[in-house]
């Protein structure tokens, strides 16, 4: 839990399976709550609705927040959207990964680089398109409880870049995203992941020059 008595946020851990170009894994997702006890935003509603929405409680849901399209960060954004009566985002440039989930549902709310959301008590996390391990990849980037906070969805994890080595995806851009959008972020900025640990923007600095050579 990160932020003021006020603002927190919440990690909710969900499994399920990952789908794309035929094959299939079970794996372990981050599903983010960011609000207070009134209200609170979802940040990449993976799996389990009834999970999400029992930790959500009796809290207004302002919104649901995909990061990315694919669909181990959107398979339970339907259900839990009528479960908690809220609208979903997603960048555009996603859908096309969006209709293989929900071929007769679109998302309700277009997210767009540089727009702020609107979080409990004034507050705001602002959208970075970051797209690499897809297309239209954002993070969410704002001051929380006194910190810098970024959530990185699948652009970034504890350890380097997120994959690359799939349909939609490309690892020079996944790389320049990181480099340009989230690299000049303070060092200390920490960043809540779509998968496994958080980490921060320093820690990730230091091998960045490491991962060219690594590869995807």
């Amino acid at each position: 839990m990160t932020g003021s008595a006020s603002l927190r946020v919440d990690r909710v851990i969900t499994r399920g399976e990952f789908t794309l170009d035929g094959q299939t894994f079970m794996v372990d997702n981050n599903v983010w709550l960011v609000g207070n006890d009134q209200e609170v935003m979802i940040i990449d509603a993976a799996h389990d609705p009834s999970v999400i929405a029992a930790a959500v409680g009796a809290r207004t849901v302002t919104g649901i927040v995909a990061t990315h399209g694919h669909n181990d960060h959107i398979n339970a954004a339907a259900e839990l959207a009528d479960l908690v009566r809220a609208p979903i985002a997603l960048h555009p440039a996603d859908a096309e990964l969006w209709r293989m989930v929900y071929p007769h549902r679109a998302p309700d709310r277009a997210l767009a680089d540089g727009q702020h959301l609107g979080l409990p008590g004034g507050g705001t996390l602002q959208v970075l398109h970051t797209p690499g391990h897809s297309p239209g990849g954002i993070c969410l980037y704002g001051p929380l409880g006194g910190n810098s906070v970024l959530f990185s969805g699948d652009t970034l994890f504890r350890g380097g870049p997120g994959a690359t080595g799939r349909s939609f995806s490309d690892f020079p851009t996944i790389l320049t995203s990181i480099r340009t959008r989230l690299l000049i972020l303070p060092s200390a900025t920490i960043v809540h992941t779509g998968h496994g640990d958080d980490t921060t923007i320093g820690e990730e600095a230091v091998d960045a020059d490491d991962w060219a050579r690594r590869g995807h």
